[in-house]
């Protein structure tokens, strides 16, 4: 029996498929769904999502959210998401600099507009992250 996987951000659903597994990272740890699993509601940290259908695995770069497993449907609310396949390295290494340029003045700054920028920083690290671990 295969799981539902769903992925929304702010901006989009970002996947939506039936899948074999699939390894989350969380703020306690990496975790991997299987059908079957028990009822979750969990705090899901940045970094590489992995999910496996049939022999084909493909990763994703989440940023901050929720992940809920109910039955064998996984819904995930997250700040940010990405397929690898998606991210510039280039664009990332622009947007990561002028977040890192602008958190120098985090005096002048409110705190949501810091807690906003050190997502980006974060979210960003993590797309730097998977795509050097695949070369």
């Amino acid at each position: 029996m295969p799981l539902t996987l769903e992925i929304v951000t702010p901006e989009d659903r970002v996947y939506s498929d039936t899948i074999d597994t699939v390894v989350i990272p969380t703020v306690e740890g990496e975790i991997g769904i299987l059908p079957g699993h028990i009822p979750l509601l969990t705090q899901v940290a940045d970094g590489e999502l992995r999910v496996t259908k049939g022999k084909e695995t493909k990763g994703l770069v989440i940023g901050g959210g929720f992940a809920q497993v109910d039955g064998d449907h996984v819904k995930i609310l997250a700040e940010f998401a990405i397929h690898e396949a998606q991210i510039d390295e280039a664009a990332v290494e622009k947007a990561l600099q002028r977040a890192e340029d602008a958190l120098k003045g985090r005096q002048k700054l409110d705190p949501s507009e810091i807690e906003r920028l050190e997502g980006l920083v974060r979210f960003a690290v993590a797309q730097l992250g998977v795509k050097h671990r695949r070369r």
